[in-house]
């Protein structure tokens, strides 16, 4: 009679795919995932992202301080051409990344201002180029000077970024005080500087101008205090909103 032959089944210690203690005790990194290097080319390492923040808002000042000196002719400067650059950019690429950085770290809020306000930079700096040809829609030809439909047309593109800024204030009462008055005098900005277009009144543009003067302060400061308190020994109070 013939004897069954036993069947030759792989042991944990003979099949070093079959699961062991060694390979189910994982250590553990500080963020609590498994800190798995069994693939040496490829190790997996867990990074800390960096803060985002402080260049939205720094770039952010940075570029609303030269739209308003211009817009006051500081120093008798009449053309504000070249601040195209700093606005293309400072203003533009650098806040678009980090509306996508804000993005990465589950920041709904920053990652849409910051995405809006750079394309903001970018549209207007778009007016000033001289190859866009937008000015040059509006100009007369005989006196080369731009007819009165360019200031209603500027006042709607303001108008808009009005009603844009207002839901961005209003999703930025739970934040900090400082934002939140940055805001709230960026709505003033925009809201004399539409009027003062669409009326063509020199007062209100200057007041305009010079509450954007007042948002490039507090943007500063809201940059800084997010840029300092991981650097340096300073701590920029920010005034956290209850």
């Amino acid at each position: 009679m013939p004897q069954a032959h036993p069947t030759n089944k792989p042991s944990a210690e003979t099949d070093p795919s079959a699961p062991s203690s060694t390979h189910l005790d994982r250590l553990l990194t500080a963020g609590g995932h498994p800190d798995d290097r069994s693939q040496i080319p490829l190790p997996v390492v867990h990074r800390r992202f960096a803060n985002p923040t402080p260049l939205g808002l720094i770039s952010f000042a940075a570029d609303i301080f030269l739209i308003s000196v211009y817009g006051l002719h500081a120093r008798g400067i009449q053309s504000p051409n070249v601040m195209v650059s700093m606005l293309v950019f400072f203003g533009g690429v650098c806040q678009f990344l980090a509306g996508i950085m804000e993005f990465v770290t589950g920041n709904t809020f920053g990652a849409t201002v910051f995405s809006s306000y750079g394309a903001f930079n970018l549209s207007y700096a778009m007016i000033y180029l001289p190859g866009s040809g937008i000015i040059a829609a509006y100009t007369d030809p005989a006196t080369g000077v731009p007819g009165a439909d360019f200031n209603q047309a500027i006042s709607i593109y303001l108008w808009v970024w009005f009603i844009i800024t207002v839901l961005y204030t209003i999703a930025a009462m739970r934040s900090t005080w400082v934002l939140f008055l940055d805001l709230v005098a960026l709505d003033i900005c925009l809201l004399l500087l539409a009027c003062g277009f669409m009326t063509s009144m020199t007062a209100l543009l200057t007041a305009g101008y010079a509450f954007g003067v007042v948002v490039c302060f507090l943007s500063f400061w809201a940059g800084t205090a997010g840029l300092w308190v991981e650097i340096t020994p300073f701590k920029v109070p920010v005034f956290e909103m209850v």
